[in-house]
């Protein structure tokens, strides 16, 4: 066999074993020291091993990642998104399907503040589903605005994929979040506005919310609301000035978002061995998935496998639509069986190369590529966050619900999806700005 038939056997062998539910960073890792040592020998794939991980995992960039997610998990863990919830469904309740307006809302800021899906799906929705059940809302509709709107975490900056997809790709974290601020603004407004229609023509999907504050009790409500905005002002506010970098805005994270928590007198000694137990075990899920990716790429290349996909793609057209088009076959189809993570960190080592070869933009294709991520991340049978809605409400919501309820949000991403690609500058004013 040529090197490059045995990059094509060894990219099927990943999937095979990715659908058999081998651990991603372990398929990738097994695949390409075989793969390497059938090319040449075992002492280049073990001295591979030996110095790739530490060479890699030890960049400064990537230290932006844990520290977000331990930012997301303390916010979790102490209940910040309470009363910002509690304010805006004073406000937007009257609205069609206002609780679910307000629920992407407060998704939208909780993402700012997470840069994690999971983690904002999983606080939204032990919060936001059962006020939505208890109050007639439709079953489909309340789990599935939670399930779509999380996914926001993956798009509006800190994104912890936007870390990986910049630190891999050689692209600017900062730009790469200022381009994402935009589209994940968009995002959220196209889901509101899809409620809102779909209420305002079948009113029982959101049943009966009586809700009239009278002026004490809406001045009473935005008491707790601080917490979140100001942390997104000081990370955000922080990068997009240029005070301080994506790396050092996620050690300054982690700690304001501590600082409040005491403020607040939410920080237990319980609540923060939770949020940093939560965070080390993200961490590290990421990283082994990451050194296996790291191999994947090192054997591809090896292989002559990502130059050989570029040349197919471009041998049928140079034309961005084009390749974008094949871009987003591959992400929905893989979407439905791989994890968000380990989609990108598995596609990256083919996608760059093509990317490269064709001069696209690398940031605002990386928006595209998160775009495709976040409905990968609702997408049936895997959908991560309609597991993971499903977890936290025990049940109360089956599967099949959950899934029914994201029908008309996956048609708002394809939408969202065809603005983005249509029109460049939404992605890249920002940036532009800026740099």
């Amino acid at each position: 066999m040529s090197n490059l038939e045995i990059g094509v056997a060894g990219v099927f062998v990943a999937l095979g074993l990715i659908a058999l539910r081998v651990p991603i960073g372990l398929a990738l890792g097994l695949v390409s020291i075989a793969g390497i040592g059938v090319m040449f020998n075992l002492t280049v794939a073990w001295g591979m091993i030996s110095a790739t991980p530490f060479d890699y995992v030890g960049q400064w960039e990537l230290s932006a990642a844990p520290m977000f997610l331990l930012m997301g998990f303390i916010c979790s863990s102490t209940d910040m998104t309470r009363g910002l919830f509690l304010a805006l469904r004073l406000y937007l309740a009257r609205l069609p399907g206002g609780l679910a307006v307000t629920s992407v809302g407060a998704c939208a800021f909780f993402a700012a503040a997470s840069g994690s899906s999971v983690a904002t799906a999983a606080a939204m929705s032990r919060m936001a589903v059962p006020e939505m059940l208890d109050n007639g809302y439709d079953r489909g509709l309340a789990t599935g605005t939670i399930a779509a709107s999380g996914t926001l975490g993956s798009l509006i900056p800190p994104s912890v994929l936007l870390i990986l997809y910049g630190v891999y790709a050689q692209v600017s974290v900062g730009q790469l979040f200022m381009a994402g601020f935009i589209p994940g603004v968009l995002s959220a407004l196209i889901y509101i506005a899809m409620i809102i229609v779909r209420v305002k023509l079948k009113p029982e999907l959101a049943g009966k919310v009586v809700i009239n504050p009278t002026p004490r009790e809406r001045r009473e409500a935005f008491r707790d609301v601080w917490p979140l905005p100001l942390l997104i002002l000081v990370v955000l506010g922080g990068i997009f000035s240029g005070v301080f970098s994506p790396t050092e805005a996620g050690a300054l994270g982690a700690f304001a978002a501590v600082v409040i928590a005491i403020a607040r007198r939410k920080l237990s000694p319980a609540a923060m061995i939770e949020a940093v137990s939560q965070a080390i075990v993200s961490t590290a899920s990421i990283f082994i998935i990451l050194i296996g990716s790291l191999f994947f790429t090192r054997f591809l290349a090896l292989s002559g496998f990502p130059r050989a996909f570029a040349e197919a793609i471009l041998s049928v057209s140079t034309d961005t639509w084009w390749i974008l088009f094949a871009v987003a076959v591959i992400f929905l189809v893989l979407g439905m069986l791989i994890d968000s993570i380990g989609l990108l960190l598995l596609t990256l080592p083919i996608l760059v190369p093509l990317v490269n070869e064709a001069d696209i933009n690398p940031v605002w294709f990386g928006i595209i590529v998160i775009k495709l991520l976040e409905i990968g991340l609702i997408t049936p049978p895997i959908g991560l966050n309609v597991y993971m809605i499903n977890g936290a409400l025990n049940n109360r919501v089956t599967l099949p619900e959950i899934f029914r309820g994201i029908t008309w949000f996956l048609v708002m991403d394809l939408l969202t999806l065809i603005i983005l690609i249509a029109f460049p500058i939404l992605s890249l004013w920002l940036p532009s700005l800026a740099y």
